[in-house]
């Protein structure tokens, strides 16, 4: 990355452990796609709850060269998904790698095109 990868907390405190382990799933994205330029990534905790724990939430935002940002989001939701910190973080960094997977495969021409058929070819007449 051209720019230090930056990690926010939003109503957590900063963890080192959780903070690694971005820093790990990023550097994976990195070996997979080497000319990503900047990640942004924040993580937050979007409800306090004392009986069936706290859910998580997290953003990415990946910048990449001659290409719209890609940007993912894992918010809480009713499934109770999210109530893991490491669930989240591998849910969100495996949506950023298909969709560059998908950019990678744009860019090598290897998208499925659909034949353009001309106006009413194939079709009975209509008169």
């Amino acid at each position: 990355m051209q720019v230090p990868l930056q990690i926010s907390f939003e109503h957590i405190k900063p963890v080192d452990h959780i903070a690694s382990r971005v820093r790990h799933e990023a550097k994976k994205l990195e070996q997979f796609y080497d000319r990503i330029t900047s990640a942004r990534i924040v993580i937050g905790r979007a409800q306090h709850r004392h009986r069936h724990g706290d859910s998580y939430s997290i953003r990415l935002l990946i910048t990449v060269p001659s290409a719209g940002d890609i940007a993912v989001s894992r918010e809480p939701n009713a499934t109770g998904r999210h109530e893991d910190i490491n669930v989240t973080i591998s849910d969100a960094f495996a949506a950023a790698r298909r969709q560059l997977q998908d950019l990678v495969r744009k860019r090598q021409g290897q998208v499925k095109t659909h034949e353009v058929w001309p106006d009413n070819a194939g079709m009975p007449n209509a008169e």
